[in-house]
């Protein structure tokens, strides 16, 4: 017998480990290969609600289909996040007043390894505390050595092939991290700064100026040209001329490219090629030189006259403002908003800036890419995301693969004194492609590779390539990529064409993008607004202080802190209930709609553990009435059609569960299973079940209840332990021996399949038919405030012949679950007199009445009626003055405004269904 009280921690904590003990989590072997990798969570993390509500959403496929039968597996495993892991131990460096130099690469690498060993591995046992069923003996980490051999061999196998290559270009570079960053590290955002309009004399007119408009007066000594419009009548005259450069000596043309907004500030444009991408690209086009004025550190270097060299960018703006004023060559400032890239790790202002990188040439790459996506070789879901795909795949750019890190795969290539590149998995294997005697010394290059390198080998490196491993001939490719939208362009679309360049085939063949799980107020969890969740501790548990505690760690300034600290004990006076990972999970998927944003409820999450408690009662319910039975006998034929109604809903139900697995619909899904479970298995089938274990006709239609009952909750457990995985396990576990069922867990079960012979619409009208009569009931009841335990007369009138016949035959039902003492028929004599005296509702053409004599106070409840009436018409006239000033509408906020409209139309809602209960009365 179950425990009195749902414990879910203590039964996620026994199942964990059992699960775990066994194999369960393993390929089958048998039937259709089924596979899911995990996009690898960073080892500098913890769990969050994304990584918890895409783990949910994966782990409820990968039970479906092994429970349907398929060969599945779901590979895990961690990613070694170069740039995040980096800094995790720079900052513990710098903590010490160390540096990364001053421990040197190799032992500041060691450093990292022994940080990882202790705390990356918390992702990993998190997600197991989620249930996660993935395949732990197969975890792999993008740094694991066969993993490192495998980018190793496609480093050097693409630039055998020319698509890597080493070029002096300009890069997104990030002065504090000191390293490049891709374009999709990058967040343009706007904020507010100046337009700089800046004189530039011509070199043969020193009295004649060009008015130039710059957002980056620092970058002025390193133009190399001014660009106007050729069409621009302004300045057509003054094309091929040179101008002298302010606060400098050099002297540069003035060129014509059809590039430039005559619109935009005095249609004159400054060209610095070094520190600007269009710059860089018109620069091309005219040959004209690049000068790189910065440092690594964005300080200005040799490269410009000596007042200004080592100075900070932004003190060399004002410096060169400043200068610039006193020379008479500023003709104004003015304030401008304008997009200011910033790194996403350090959020600092990322630099354009020169330098010797690696890259990959991406268009031949993603030729296969597009082309696959044209011929539906993949699927999206939602299919919109294809046409975003396909739009970057069309104007992708080639891809700087080259980090100034230490932590990371180090990039295969040697240099020799003259700077030859030589490239090779290993310095031995270069000396011998490359016949290099031992004389000549050999530099391994000192940047790592950009992490989402490794990451795009991620679906056929993990599953033994470029051994041809049986799991690779197996797995390969795998069926869907469940993934957030804020990665397509970093990882998804890269593993495709990676996928498709060194395995022949797409690597999933559907992508399911989900939404970005943001917090009540539709804002986006973050440290710094102090709205972050952990899973674990939804459904762990957390008191306040703890809660603020750990929103407040790493915090640099009191005053968030103090921000943070107020909205935390507004919004979790008394921290946060334990409400279990079943009820976590199932929000997760109720939530789970085709939508960019999800907004997350911790009400929800309550209600869902409500709904586990409700599951856990309903259970203990069924085995104290079949507990001491033998396995039941489920017969072919139900005699009562209260049992063949419910047993052919199920039918419905089990379809709507498959056609939502099939189409990604998790929201469906909970929906479909939460209302069988809690609103016809629960409220209507016990109800209805009761009397007949209780005291029915005849022992055979107990036992055909009870049979009954067993199995629709068997299988009910088995619909839903996708989704919620502990309870189900644990209820199973107890009601298989009565179902007849054999095996050690629910998870290695069939899913349930429909059975087209069990069902009965006829059946189901029946039971439809009963709880429209009982709901009236019910309704009348609770209006006429009758108490809702006192057993009443029940009259009926008008209908059809078949509502004659369904209350004889269901009048047992009727009576115990509308609580009434008789039901009587009304012929049309007496009709009109009883309505008189009685209160009414219909079910189609069927009169349903209660009589109102002697069951309460009339003259009472008509005087409470008309004092409640009159109470809420003061507080209509109240919100009805409110909206008709023109001043509160005019200067209140607009969710005042939206909640006083609503209290409205809530009065008058409740004032309508009052004046309805007093007319009624009034009759009597």
């Amino acid at each position: 017998m179950l425990d009195k009280t749902y414990n879910s921690k203590q039964i996620e904590a026994t199942w964990r480990k059992r699960w775990e003990n066994n194999t369960y989590f393993q390929p089958s072997g048998k039937g259709d290969a089924y596979c899911i990798v995990l996009p690898p969570p960073n080892v500098t993390g913890s769990l969050h609600m994304g990584h918890g509500f895409q783990v949910t959403l994966m782990d409820a496929l990968i039970r479906y289909q092994r429970m349907c039968g398929k060969n599945v597996l779901w590979q895990g495993g961690t990613d070694h996040a170069g740039i995040a892991t980096q800094m995790v131990v720079e900052r513990q460096l710098l903590a010490q007043g160390k540096t990364r130099h001053d421990l040197g690469r190799e032992k500041f690498l060691e450093a990292v390894w022994e940080w990882k060993t202790k705390s990356g591995g918390i992702i990993t046992q998190q997600l197991r505390c989620m249930g996660a069923s993935i395949d732990w003996s197969r975890e792999r980490f993008t740094r694991d050595p066969a993993f490192s051999t495998a980018v190793e061999k496609v480093f050097v196998d693409l630039y055998q092939k020319g698509l890597i290559y080493r070029g002096k270009r300009l890069v997104n570079w990030d002065p504090q991290l000191l390293t490049a960053v891709s374009d999709l590290e990058v967040i343009n955002q706007e904020e507010q700064g100046s337009l700089w309009t800046i004189l530039y004399p011509l070199a043969d007119s020193p009295d004649v100026f060009l008015s130039v408009a710059t957002t980056r007066p620092e970058t002025l000594l390193g133009d190399v040209a001014v660009a106007v419009h050729p069409d621009d009548p302004r300045f057509q005259k003054f094309i091929g001329k040179q101008l002298q450069l302010p606060l400098s000596n050099r002297l540069i043309p003035i060129v014509a490219d059809n590039s430039v907004d005559p619109t935009f500030g005095s249609g004159c444009v400054k060209i610095t090629p070094a520190h600007d991408f269009n710059d860089y690209a018109l620069a091309q086009r005219h040959h004209l030189e690049s000068i790189n004025i910065f440092t690594s550190n964005a300080h200005l270097n040799e490269s410009v006259p000596t007042p200004y060299q080592g100075l900070e960018r932004f003190e060399a703006r004002q410096r060169i403002v400043k200068d610039l004023e006193a020379l008479g060559l500023l003709e104004k400032i003015e304030a401008h908003t304008l997009k200011i890239p910033r790194g996403d790790r350090s959020g600092v202002i990322i630099e354009p800036y020169l330098t010797d990188q690696w890259f990959m040439s991406m268009k031949p790459l993603a030729k296969p890419a597009i082309d696959a996506i044209h011929n539906e070789e993949l699927d999206f879901i939602p299919e919109t995301w294809r046409k975003v795909s396909l739009q970057w795949l069309e104007n992708i750019e080639d891809w700087c693969i080259s980090r100034q890190l230490w932590w990371g795969h180090r990039i295969p290539a040697w240099y020799d004194a003259e700077g030859e590149i030589y490239v090779g998995q290993d310095e031995n294997s270069v000396r011998k492609h490359y016949a290099l005697p031992d004389s000549v010394i050999l530099k391994q290059d000192e940047d790592v590779l950009d992490t989402w390198f490794s990451s795009a080998l991620w679906p056929f490196v993990t599953l033994g390539w470029p051994t041809s491993t049986q799991e690779l001939k197996t797995f390969y490719p795998t069926n869907v990529l469940v993934t957030g939208f804020d990665i397509i362009f970093f990882w998804v679309v890269r593993m495709l064409m990676m996928g498709l360049h060194f395995m022949g085939e797409v690597p999933f063949k559907q992508v399911y993008v989900t939404g970005l799980i943001r917090d009540h107020d539709g804002q986006k969890m973050s440290k710094s607004k102090g709205n972050v969740l952990d899973p674990l501790d939804v459904t762990q548990g957390i008191s306040l202080e703890e809660l603020i505690k750990k929103r407040c760690q790493g915090l640099m300034q009191p005053q968030m802190a103090k921000k943070i600290e107020q909205a935390t004990r507004q919004q979790f006076p008394k921290g946060i209930a334990a409400f279990g990972m079943d009820a976590l999970r199932f929000t997760y998927c109720a939530l789970a709609s085709p939508t960019r944003d999800i907004r997350f409820d911790l009400n929800r999450t309550e209600g869902y553990r409500n709904f586990c408690n409700k599951l856990w009662n309903a259970a203990r319910f069924v085995l104290m009435h079949t507990e001491n039975q033998a396995a039941c006998s489920i017969p072919t034929h139900l005699s009562m059609p209260v049992n063949r109604a419910f047993r052919s809903q199920l039918q419905s139900t089990t379809a709507a569960m498959h056609a939502h697995f099939q189409t990604y619909r998790f929201d469906l899904m909970a929906q479909t299973i939460y209302e069988f479970i809690w609103n016809e298995f629960c409220d209507w089938y016990l109800e209805l079940a009761k009397p007949i274990l209780l005291k029915a006709d005849t022992p055979e239609q107990q036992q055909e209840t009870r049979a009954n009952l067993i199995e629709i909750l068997e299988i009910c457990l088995r619909l839903l332990h996708p989704l919620m995985p502990f309870i189900t396990e644990e209820i199973w576990q107890s009601i298989a021996p009565l179902a007849g069922k054999t095996g050690e867990t629910i998870m290695l079960q069939t899913y349930p399949r429909i059975d087209e012979a069990r069902k009965d619409p006829s059946a189901e009208a029946s039971l439809a038919w009963i709880k429209q009569v009982v709901t009236t009931i019910r309704t009348l009841r609770s209006e006429m405030g009758i108490a809702p335990g006192k057993r009443i007369p029940l009259l009926l009138a008008k209908g059809n012949k078949q509502d004659r016949e369904n209350s004889v035959l269901f009048a047992a039902d009727i009576i115990n679950l509308a609580k009434l003492s008789d039901i009587n028929w009304l012929d049309e004599k007496n009709n009109n007199a009883a309505v008189g005296l009685s209160t009414m509702g219909l079910v189609d053409t069927l009169e349903i009445l209660i009589p109102m004599a002697g069951l309460i106070d009339t003259s009472a409840e008509i005087q409470r009626l008309e004092k409640e009436i009159n109470k809420i018409a003061q507080e209509i006239e109240r919100a009805q003055s409110k909206l008709s000033n023109k001043a509160f509408i005019r200067n209140a906020p607009s969710e005042i405004v939206e909640q006083e409209n609503k209290r409205l139309s809530d009065f008058t809602a409740q004032q309508l269904k009052l004046q309805q209960q007093l007319q009624s009365l009034q009759k009597i």
